[in-house]
């Protein structure tokens, strides 16, 4: 799973703690920091980089010996980075070596993980980060503009372009998933309406409160389980526990939630089965358990619809112990 933190070009300033060369190592230069790099010329008889301008890159980050990427712009869209000058000499970073490019060059830049764990300290770097392993940044430089403004068209181009790729990824992914969850509910024999894009819902309760609807606050109590391999992920359900709030259709929650609970009313219960596409798709967050496009299913409890967000809840930061008793008390026949 590709680690999130390095999904914004923001991963330079973070491994941060301006350009000579020193010593060739195994064909490597170094800079002042001591970052390894390598470049491989292009043809343009550009005379390179200034200060100011803006290099249009594509670039892949690899993380260890079985270099796992990390991030890759080629699934995106390319970066425009400003050239800035008075880097730090101890940076020891890759901006260190970006004004050295020019149009068309290549380059592959090496840091060490020890180096980084000394400078930033080893709880500043992500745990997936091991002592021995390397950080490469393999830099493939496709335009240099000699300032923001030359470069805002192209800048949008790029939007637009990776918007409409984006937009068909989902729809495409958002197809197999539907058909992969017809599949699954049919071999399961479970039957469930189809609502919205794709989300598929077993009502067992619909409630009879006010109803679920776009604009309304919604707070569900839910179990949470990937599809692959029914494991819980996460789970609401306790007394102890804060339903999930967000208000329906403004975006609070994943689409699949989002679109299956306006079946139920207050009071409803039943079980959403999400095709990955309508929960994390491609981006799944750092950290979580779950895969690319992963499917999931959630069992719900519709414990609250109101037109207003509802207050906080003042026992929300008590003890569990604590906050169970008292919620005994207030509701002495709940389960």
């Amino acid at each position: 799973m590709k680690k999130q933190v390095f999904y914004s070009f923001t991963l330079l300033a973070l491994l941060a703690l301006a350009v000579s060369s020193c010593k060739d190592n195994g064909g490597y230069q170094k800079t002042k920091s001591g970052v390894m790099y390598k470049v491989y010329p292009g043809d343009s008889k550009d005379t390179g980089t200034k200060t100011g301008s803006v290099m249009k890159l594509n670039f892949v980050i690899k993380l260890g010996k079985n270099d796992s990427v990390l991030q890759s712009t080629y699934d995106e869209m390319p970066q425009f980075l400003p050239i800035e000058g008075n880097i730090p000499p101890d940076a020891y970073s890759p901006i260190e070596v970006f004004p050295k490019l020019r149009k068309g060059d290549s380059a592959v830049i090496v840091q060490l993980v020890d180096t980084l764990m000394k400078r930033a300290g080893p709880n500043q770097l992500p745990p997936f980060f091991k002592k021995g392993d390397r950080l490469t940044t393999y830099v493939k430089v496709i335009d240099v503009f000699a300032s923001q403004e030359a470069a805002s068209s192209d800048r949008q181009a790029e939007i637009t372009k990776a918007q409409t790729r984006r937009k068909a990824q989902v729809e495409e992914d958002l197809k197999k998933g539907v058909a992969e969850m017809e599949e699954y509910l049919k071999k399961k024999n479970i039957t469930a309406t189809k609502t919205g894009t794709g989300t598929f819902v077993v009502v067992k309760d619909q409630g009879n409160g006010i109803a679920v609807d776009s604009g309304k606050y919604v707070s569900v109590r839910f179990a949470g389980r990937t599809l692959r391999d029914d494991k819980e992920f996460q789970s609401t359900m306790a007394p102890t526990e804060t339903p999930f709030t967000f208000r329906v259709g403004y975006g609070g929650s994943i689409p699949g939630l989002d679109e299956g609970v306006r079946l139920f009313k207050k009071g409803g219960k039943g079980t959403l089965y999400l095709p990955g596409a309508l929960c994390y798709g491609r981006n799944p967050p750092q950290g979580s358990p779950f895969k690319i496009n992963d499917a999931l299913i959630f069992d719900i409890d519709v414990v609250e619809v109101s037109d207003s967000q509802p207050a906080a809840d003042p026992m929300r930061n008590l003890p569990p112990q604590l906050r169970e008793q008292m919620e005994k008390q207030a509701h002495p026949n709940s389960k």
